[in-house]
């Protein structure tokens, strides 16, 4: 899905939740040429902003909570945060945190499909959402990891309409016939204590760069950069906080994913 703006019920935002948000953003900043959005205003808890440009791509926070795993969440954008909360609860799925006002930019929930992947609810108000996709530095794909396939091929498109191209190895997931995302099944590779999550892909310039630098600035390589059908190419990676996320070759948005 080669995404420009918001969609709704399509991945809108990531932000990492970590145990050193200053670490982090000079560890991204140095990845990804991010900048941090010295605009922030007091009192917000140490959210910050990430900028490519002047444009809006992810978020640093800390942890919220000493059970917090330090982790990347995908937002998912809604048009009404109560309405799909109650969605979800009736498909099986967990409210984590409550529809909530966040200032004037919007509404938001954390919420876990039935297996306890995690994600978060955007209903968008003075701030929609990023405001890139698929542009190096940016968010371009989301991958769901699960050990409980089936459930969660019921479990989205009932909440949120989406498609599924059948695959016996990965499906992927869609809006319009247009895929922004995938499904992989954690299988016995997968230690037991990894919980189900989402996993966001960054696109960049030059993957094999990419890996490299990640390696440099002391980050771990989790899956080294793997050349997929049509000349793609990507790669999972931990920053040295402990988080995961995938990078892409920006421009081929709709790959499969690892085990594509």
């Amino acid at each position: 899905m080669k995404q420009t703006s918001v969609t709704i019920n399509a991945p809108c935002w990531t932000e990492l939740g970590t145990s050193d948000p200053a670490a982090a953003r000079t560890f991204y900043t140095e990845l990804f040429g991010w900048r941090a959005d010295d605009t922030a205003r007091p009192g917000d808890g140490g959210y910050t902003q990430m900028l490519v440009g002047d444009a809006a791509a992810a978020a640093i926070t800390p942890r919220y909570a000493p059970q917090q795993p330090i982790a990347w969440t995908v937002g998912l954008a809604v048009a009404d945060a109560d309405a799909t909360a109650t969605k979800i609860k009736e498909a099986g799925g967990r409210i984590l945190k409550d529809p909530t006002d966040a200032s004037d930019f919007g509404r938001f929930s954390v919420a876990a499909d039935r297996s306890g992947a995690v994600f978060i609810l955007w209903q968008g108000r003075a701030f929609k959402g990023a405001d890139v996709f698929n542009e190096p530095g940016s968010l371009g794909w989301a991958e769901l990891l699960t050990r409980d396939p089936d459930g969660a091929l019921a479990f989205y498109p009932a909440v949120f309409g989406w498609s599924v191209a059948p695959s016996e190895h990965y499906p992927q997931w869609g809006l319009d016939g247009q895929d922004f995302g995938g499904m992989l099944t954690m299988d016995d590779r997968f230690p037991a204590e990894v919980p189900p999550h989402w996993l966001p892909y960054f696109a960049v310039a030059d993957v094999g760069n990419t890996v490299s630098r990640a390696a440099a600035l002391d980050g771990d390589v989790l899956m080294p950069a793997t050349g997929l059908p049509g000349g793609r190419r990507i790669a999972v990676l931990r920053d040295p906080q402990g988080a995961a996320f995938g990078v892409y070759t920006a421009g081929t948005e709709g790959a499969e994913g690892a085990e594509g």
